[in-house]
């Protein structure tokens, strides 16, 4: 058959062979058997989302480094909402947006916050101050305490990896 050939049948067999493994190492890692089927749904989905064929000599290990991206950026993501949550809660409730209007927000602020993963915090500091508060240049050097020329160059390179992530999306 076709359908059983490339790089499918292979996360196929991966998910015959390994799944089941994979919801039980997820559960002693998290303790939550619902979340765990959660984040083995997401892994197999990210392995779904590749173009090429999965090479894998270990299958565990590679399903657990997945697993551990996967829930990484879960942590990362709830760890977002939360912030927001609670910067939503000191606002005035008629500022409060709409539940559509926070979706839309979360997953802008979960984009925003992939594109810059790995750039130091100060960079991402300096980029979120000035796109998201509109500080000046030199307002973020006064309340980072950097010279001028340093938030240009962290803008620069925090715009850089954002444009690079988009292209590569």
């Amino acid at each position: 058959m076709a359908a059983d050939a490339g790089p499918h049948h292979d996360i196929q067999a991966l998910y015959s062979g390994h799944h089941r493994w994979l919801l039980g190492w997820l559960h002693r890692k998290i303790g939550c058997w619902h979340r765990s089927a959660d984040l083995a749904h997401d892994t197999f989905i990210r392995l779904l989302a590749r173009e090429e064929a999965l090479a894998i000599a270990e299958p565990r290990a590679f399903l657990t480094t997945v697993a551990q991206r996967v829930l990484a950026n879960q942590w990362r993501r709830e760890k977002l909402e939360q912030a927001y949550l609670e910067a939503l809660a000191s606002r005035p409730a008629a500022l409060t947006p709409s539940e559509e209007e926070r979706a839309i927000l979360l997953e802008t602020l979960n984009d925003i916050a992939e594109r810059l993963d790995g750039l130091p915090v100060v960079v991402k500091r300096a980029f979120l101050m000035a796109q998201l508060e509109g500080l000046s240049q030199a307002d973020i050097a006064s309340a980072l305490r950097i010279s001028v020329t340093t938030v240009k160059r962290y803008l620069v390179r925090a715009g850089a990896q954002c444009y690079f992530a988009m292209s590569l999306a």
